[in-house]
């Protein structure tokens, strides 16, 4: 290289310093005087860029789907999906969350499933709700994505009863919440979401306002207190401007609107965001406003793009018997086994020995309180307490005459038991039977007498129908055959009408007692009561049962 080539680049170097300082002079000084309003929204700029760099390269990923309600059977589904994810060496799970809740203990459960995860990135996708316990399985990932038209939140515990909805006694209300609360602040502690309002979807209490510094453009959320030390002015809803008698000048403010993640434009808000009357509850733009909501993804194919997946996500579907055990728990199924099962009794009663119709209405029975035990709905307390409310009725009917004590205590155990095989188990409780107290409980309950009536209902109908028409069609007449007539039942004369009561025969042979009496031209078998008659003498008949004939001589009469 000459000094030629030298001189070049040294003028060229020159110049590059002489342009980098006229910048330093001029346009750092002119940024510096803009608005703290256009600071922040650069600030803003810069975070959505590095947001929308794609995050790490993920050769594999697969798609989970959790959807209708939560219970142990999801669980268990969850554990072989995610054992089969494993197996294809997947890196990203995705949950894909359609659901209204569920029992709390199988959410608990599923949620320190998903937080065991620690070598595996967990992405709760909702598409399309995610309440209840659902909500709570979505804090539990990594990170929450949301479809265009989804929700999520509301988790309160509702206490239930007779009269309707009403407030947790303070008394049972630590145990009811305690557990979700703690999972809520774990999950907020893990995944950087705000704390408060991650109580504010369990506890109603939580009041909660959004406010933003003048300055800087932060934006946090607040209790009442505090809002008041910062903001100033009272907690009265939409109180925007302080009042003028307030000269204490704030470096924070109410936030007054936020920008639709979906649309672009400005959604108008009301403070406070969460007030003492609602449970936080959220759409997909107010769920990535406040923090929840990383991105929006309305198909496998976005969240491929965003994940940056090499391949396409895999579904991990339940299989047929995940699938099944749910069927047999949902509300037509158990209606029909129920009715079956009653029909069956009725036709077994109405016919000799043990049959078929015995046989089907023992399946029926252990298919109904069996699968809600597979499910977690039903414990094995309830199970027992349904067969020994049959044992008291078969004991009412085989060995006690009557109708008492014991049949109506078999009844009672029977809808009893039934009934709870419908309710989930709630915090609290120790007795095996219990008034469920609280939503999903009572929720349980009403479909529980819901489904009894509707197939004590339809087993009505079907007993009539199978005592009026099933004697009738040939090949069923063996399962239950026609009432008999006067004629069916009748015995048969062995004598052809002869030796009837009041009768007169001839003694044919020496009755001892026992002997022959000739009746016209019948001779027949007959006995005395107990005298010895001789041969040749008139005898009248006093008594006739069947082939047995009581005679007596007529001079005695």
């Amino acid at each position: 290289m000459n000094a030629f080539n030298l001189l070049k680049i040294s003028q060229a170097g020159r110049e590059a310093f002489a342009i980098a300082i006229c910048l330093l002079l001029f346009v750092v000084p002119a940024l510096a005087d803009t608005s703290s309003e256009t600071s922040a929204a650069i600030l803003k700029n810069e975070e959505s860029e590095k947001s929308a760099i794609p995050p790490k390269r993920f050769e594999s990923g697969v798609i989970i789907p959790i959807r209708g309600e939560i219970n142990d059977v999801m669980f268990e589904s969850l554990e072989r999906r995610i054992e089969d994810a494993r197996k294809k060496n997947a890196k990203l799970i995705v949950f894909e969350l359609d659901t209204p809740g569920g029992a709390v203990h199988s959410a608990l459960s599923i949620c320190d499933l998903i937080k065991s995860l620690t070598d595996i990135k967990t992405v709760a996708w909702v598409h399309t709700e995610a309440y209840s316990a659902g909500s709570m399985i979505s804090l539990a990932c990594d990170e929450i994505v949301m479809s265009t038209a989804s929700t999520i939140g509301d988790c309160g515990v509702i206490l239930g009863g007779p009269t309707g909805a009403s407030e947790v006694p303070e008394g049972l209300r630590a145990k009811a919440e305690s557990p979700v609360i703690e999972e809520f602040r774990d999950s907020a502690n893990r995944r950087d979401y705000d704390l408060l309002l991650c109580e504010s979807m369990v506890v109603k209490e939580r009041v909660v306002y959004w406010i933003e510094n003048i300055e800087t453009g932060e934006r946090k959320f607040v209790n009442e207190e505090n809002k008041i030390k910062l903001v100033g002015g009272d907690v009265s809803e939409n109180s925007f401007a302080k009042p003028e008698d307030d000269k204490k000048e704030y470096e924070w403010k109410l936030v007054t609107s936020y920008t639709d993640i979906v649309t672009g434009k400005d959604i108008r808000i009301t403070q406070p965001v969460v007030p003492a009357t609602e449970l936080l509850t959220m759409r997909q733009s107010k769920a990535a406003a406040f923090g929840f909501c990383k991105a929006i993804c309305s198909s496998p194919t976005d969240l491929k793009t965003r994940y940056n997946v090499a391949e396409a996500l895999t579904v991990l579907s339940s299989n047929w018997s995940e699938r099944f055990t749910s069927w047999l728990t949902s509300m037509p199924v158990r209606i029909f086994l129920l009715a079956l099962l009653l029909l069956g009794a009725y036709v077994e009663f109405h016919t000799p020995g043990v049959g078929l119709a015995g046989l089907v209405s023992l399946i029926c029975l252990a298919i109904f309180v069996g699968a809600p035990y597979m499910t977690g709905l039903a414990n094995v307390w309830e199970i027992v307490i349904v067969f020994i409310g049959f044992g008291l009725i078969a004991v009412e009917v085989f060995v006690i005459p009557g109708f008492g004590v014991a049949g109506i205590s078999g009844m009672l155990c029977v809808v009893v038991g039934l009934l709870a095989t419908f309710i989930p188990e709630e915090p609290g409780r120790t007795l095996p039977i219990y008034w469920p107290q609280f939503e999903p409980g009572l929720r349980g309950l009403k479909v529980g007498v819901t489904t009894l009536g509707s197939a004590l209902g339809a087993s009505i109908i079907g007993m009539v129908m199978i005592s009026r028409l099933l004697p009738r069609i040939p090949w069923l007449q063996g399962a239950m055959p026609l009432n008999p007539t006067a004629e069916d039942i009748s015995i048969v004369d062995p004598y052809d009408g002869y030796a009837q009561l009041g009768d007169v025969g001839m003694v044919e042979s020496t009755l001892r007692p026992a002997g022959k009496v000739r009746f016209g031209n019948m001779l027949v078998d007959v006995v005395t009561q107990g005298m010895y008659v001789d041969p040749g003498t008139e005898v009248e008949v006093c008594d006739r049962q069947g082939n047995r004939v009581v005679v007596r001589p007529i001079q005695d009469t």
